[in-house]
């Protein structure tokens, strides 16, 4: 069983900068069959994270035109972030405390990965419900 971050986090993370359309944004998650990116600055530091939900919620739903809404403007900016050396229990803990199904793994000041609720399913218990929905095939 993984006991680190590094040893279960999808890396690199994929990224995207806060200038970058929700309708560009959407499609990058759609090609690379991901549910969520991470907004980046130009210099690479974490701005937030943003999730196919979010798109929904924050743009969709509330009538705003995915081709002029930014990735900046609807991400998550109060993002809580793990080190890779961080322990897959401490992770679990976080992500149960902050409410978050995703944590960015940062390393000093640099992104070097992401970790989602489903990839801390299958490390702890890789028969529950949760791992098997996470490592099925995705729906297309």
């Amino acid at each position: 069983m993984a006991r680190t971050i590094s040893e279960l986090m999808t890396s690199p993370a994929r990224t995207v900068g806060p200038d970058t359309s929700l309708r560009a944004t959407s499609r990058i998650m759609r090609d690379e069959n991901v549910g969520d990116v991470v907004v980046t600055e130009e210099d690479g530091s974490l701005m937030g994270i943003l999730t196919d939900r979010d798109i929904v919620v924050r743009c969709l739903a509330a009538g705003g035109d995915p081709d002029s809404m930014t990735a900046g403007a609807a991400c998550s900016a109060h993002v809580a972030t793990v080190p890779p050396q961080c322990r897959v229990s401490e992770a679990v803990d976080m992500m149960r405390a902050k409410a978050v199904r995703r944590l960015p793994v940062v390393d000093e000041d640099e992104l070097v990965g992401i970790v989602s609720i489903g990839d801390l399913a299958q490390a702890v218990d890789e028969h529950s419900a949760l791992a098997d929905i996470s490592s099925a095939q995705a729906n297309r």
